[in-house]
């Protein structure tokens, strides 16, 4: 016969499995929290922007570059991050400083330390000791003729002082990131430690174009300077041949940006064209000439056109309200539970005509979605990565999803019972034990 000692043991264990029971069973009814992160299971076949290491382009430029304006995505290169001087594509970082920080409106008077260094031969708009201009003409004599001038003027009111101004051009650069790039002059005039690379002025380039501005300057074909206190009236043609359609440079497209040259820096040009919903622009470093004795500056520019717009475009790769994943949600009614996640927004990228691959976007959906959910809610998002970029939007419910009210409550009714039972069942068990211990007695 068992002891008293050993009834009690069972009767312990017999609680303490009773109890885990019920905690199970609780737990389970009330945690409808559910999370999920998955891959599609049918990926998107796209065109991929393809490296450019095996396109070969004959570039006379000692370097050069295109990108895509938007993205900043490099569609090719030579030699891109090899130093090289700027001579005058320096004013671009020039003049975008100053449309930031000066009123346009605003008149200047033209000092002798501006006009100093200024030789014969060197591009200028002939400005004159003590003559008044706004800081708008400023800029158009600066961008479209190129006036070395012009830069030093613009500095003096911006800082008070043309190594301030310097300073000033050294910090921006590396704010933007352009770490192989150093200025020393305000106008690009030839100083050994003045220097850049291809793709650091490709990222100014993006930059000023930013700028509403800038971009009308750069896309004159011609500037007006009314006569002044000290001068008649000037005209100047700009440097561009790009974008003057009598040229035989003329590129159909092109919206700027600026020419240079030196001795040193050789012919120099950064340009940008916007055609077939692409924006693109380009730089052109240390050129000369081809061997019929053209531009190489304009010719390797429109080589890089003509191989960016034959080759790229954007391309829609995911289109909105399309069906990305099918989920069922917990705790919803039989009629709704079934769930389909829609894109939000169209999903576009920069694609490479000639090149395919297939890519797996990647879902992440939020925590905790259970009933109700309204209509449009987002759950989550998708991510496609494309050439290392990438685009991502946000995963929506397609239709409302309703509580199971009915299932909640009669679930949680029958575990009541149960429990009651069990309790029942234990109060039993007590009574006969007892039972049987006075009966012994």
């Amino acid at each position: 016969m068992e002891t008293n000692r050993q009834i009690n043991k069972k009767i312990k264990l017999f609680y303490i499995i009773t109890i885990f029971i019920i905690i199970s069973l609780f737990g389970g009814l009330f945690n409808a929290n559910y999370s999920y992160a998955d891959n599609l299971e049918n990926p998107t076949n796209i065109n991929n922007p393809h490296s450019i290491a095996n396109d070969q382009l004959k570039i006379y430029s000692n370097a050069a570059i295109i990108i895509e304006n938007k993205t900043g995505k490099v569609l090719y290169e030579k030699n891109s991050e090899q130093k090289m001087y700027p001579a005058s594509t320096t004013k671009i970082l020039t003049a975008v400083l100053v449309i930031e920080k000066g009123n346009l409106k605003d008149k200047t008077i033209v000092s002798r330390t501006a006009i100093a260094e200024m030789k014969s031969g060197y591009t200028s708009a002939d400005l004159v000791e003590g003559e008044v201009l706004s800081i708008e003409q400023l800029l158009e004599v600066l961008l479209v003729r190129s006036a070395n001038d012009a830069s030093n003027v613009l500095a003096e009111y911006i800082s008070g002082s043309i190594p301030q101004f310097v300073n000033l051009m050294n910090a921006k650069l590396q704010e933007l990131g352009c770490t192989n790039t150093h200025f020393v002059t305000t106008n690009g005039l030839h100083d050994d430690n003045h220097y850049t690379t291809a793709k650091d002025m490709a990222i100014i380039a993006k930059y000023c174009m930013g700028n509403a501005t800038f971009r009308k300057i750069v896309s004159m074909p011609r500037c007006i300077i009314p006569a002044t206190n000290k001068s008649a009236e000037r005209v100047y043609k700009n440097t561009n041949d790009l974008i003057i359609n009598t040229s035989i440079y003329y590129y159909p497209g092109c919206i700027g940006i600026k020419t240079g040259f030196t001795s040193q820096a050789q012919n120099c040009l950064i340009s940008a064209c916007n055609k077939n919903g692409l924006q693109t622009i380009a730089v052109v470093l240390g050129a000369s000439l081809t061997e019929n004795r053209r531009s190489a500056r304009y010719v390797d520019s429109k080589t890089l056109y003509d191989y960016a717009y034959k080759n790229f475009a954007f391309s829609k790769i995911a289109t909105a309200g399309t069906i990305q994943k099918t989920i069922e949600v917990q705790g919803a009614t039989q009629e709704t539970k079934n769930l389909n996640l829609l894109l939000q927004n169209d999903i576009t990228s920069l694609v490479n005509k000639k090149y395919s691959q297939t890519i797996t976007p990647k879902i992440e959906l939020n925590e905790n979605i259970s009933a109700p959910i309204a209509q449009n809610t987002i759950l989550g998002k998708v991510t496609y990565t494309i050439d290392g970029q990438s685009y991502t939007s946000n995963l929506i419910a397609e239709h409302n999803v309703e509580k199971d009210e009915t299932k909640i409550t009669l679930i949680r009714f029958s575990i009541l019972i149960g429990f009651l039972v069990i309790i029942l069942i234990i109060f039993m068990i007590l009574i006969i034990t007892i039972f049987k211990k006075l009966k012994k007695k």
